[in-house]
């Protein structure tokens, strides 16, 4: 059993991304080809923005932002503390500090409250410029945008979602991708819509900072790519993983969304009473990049994990230690008493397989050793 079974999914669209990868190399137009403006042009249809910016990662596609942003030394930049590395990270990288939020338990993304605490007592510390808010749309759940944005109106702030799981989500039809200033997303191949290597993109109605954008990408050309008008940086989507993209958009549109939110239901309705499920408030629609479940402690959640691998079933923890507690950020000072929720969360969650080609026969077998061993 896999966790994501990118072979399965490759099995099924053999002929087309065999096809697509074919007249990519047939062409030998590897960078910039016309698969990346098709590309760009389907997923910013899709999303419902103007513009969208391929580039080389997600990470890159935040840190483009943060440079078109020019956000810099005396900067804060609200991140919620249970999330990948990466989100606090960027802001680091271009010397800013982030400030790290508790998220709520039941959704795993930020808490609002708590944002506009956070925000509040940096403006009263005086000692950072709150600049941006990064929520992220954890496990394919989109945040309280509608709220975010509120807040960040609020305070003068720039919003930019965090879309790498998020990517097809939506709240009231409104698409992940497409809140607060931009929004960026990754097709790490994990992800719910990935590629066959590293990928990202950039979302935006802005035309000036999607044309900053197009600029930072590519050392920061000017006319061209000889007429360099301000430094940037080395940071394009290959021709490949564009072709390969565009194949998968299409599968991930047209079935692998509601195949995905099939088996969610399915988890649901099998192992109610015996887990906390994911929580998924009304109007909000996830795109499950994890279905993660929490359970009552650490050895509960240890001993289960154990329980699986012995009956041949992947899962992970995402995540085993906070933004707050992590080596790279030592020489911030927290009250860990700030992040009670994500404290725990890093104790008691666990994802277990999930993905649109998961057969009936998988989902049984998964909810059965979970519930064998919690009964």
């Amino acid at each position: 059993m896999e966790f994501r079974d990118l072979q399965a999914q490759y099995q099924k669209y053999k002929q087309e991304i065999d096809y697509a990868i074919q007249e990519v190399i047939t062409n030998a137009n590897f960078i910039g080809g016309k698969e990346v403006k098709e590309l760009e042009y389907q997923l910013a249809t899709f999303v419902g923005v103007k513009h969208c910016i391929s580039c080389a990662n997600g990470t890159e596609a935040m840190t483009l932002l943060m440079i078109a942003w020019d956000i810099k030394e005396g900067d804060a930049v609200f991140v919620p503390d249970f999330t990948f590395f990466s989100t606090g990270e960027i802001v680091s990288f271009k010397g800013a500090t982030p400030v790290f939020v508790d998220v709520d338990r039941g959704t795993f993304n930020i808490d609002t409250m708590k944002l506009e605490k956070a925000i509040q007592k940096t403006l009263h510390e005086g000692k950072l410029t709150p600049k941006v808010i990064i929520p992220v749309d954890l496990f394919g759940l989109p945040a309280d945008h509608y709220e975010i944005e509120r807040i960040a109106k609020k305070y003068d702030l720039l919003v930019l979602e965090d879309g790498a799981q998020g990517f097809g989500g939506n709240i009231n039809g409104r698409r992940a991708c497409s809140f607060g200033d931009a929004a960026t997303t990754s097709f790490f191949p994990a992800k719910p819509l990935g590629c066959y290597g590293d990928g990202g993109a950039i979302f935006t109605d802005d035309d000036v900072i999607a044309k900053l954008l197009r600029s930072y990408k590519v050392h920061g050309k000017g006319e061209n790519k000889y007429d360099n008008v301000r430094i940037g940086v080395n940071s394009r989507l290959d021709t490949l993983q564009a072709a390969i993209l565009n194949v998968k958009l299409k599968a991930y549109i047209d079935h692998e969304m509601e195949d995905v939110n099939k088996v969610y239901r399915l988890y649901n309705d099998r192992l109610s009473g015996v887990i906390e499920p994911p929580i998924i408030p009304e109007g909000f629609y996830s795109s499950f990049a994890q279905y993660t479940i929490k359970l009552k402690n650490k050895e509960q959640r240890d001993g289960l994990q154990e329980q699986l691998k012995k009956n041949g079933i992947p899962s992970m923890i995402y995540y085993v230690k906070p933004l707050h507690k992590q080596g790279a950020f030592d020489t911030m000072e927290f009250d860990d008493n700030d992040f009670e929720v994500t404290n725990e969360l890093c104790d008691i969650v666990l994802s277990l397989p999930m993905h649109p080609y998961m057969s009936d026969a998988e989902q049984e077998m998964v909810c059965k050793v979970v519930i064998e061993y919690l009964n």
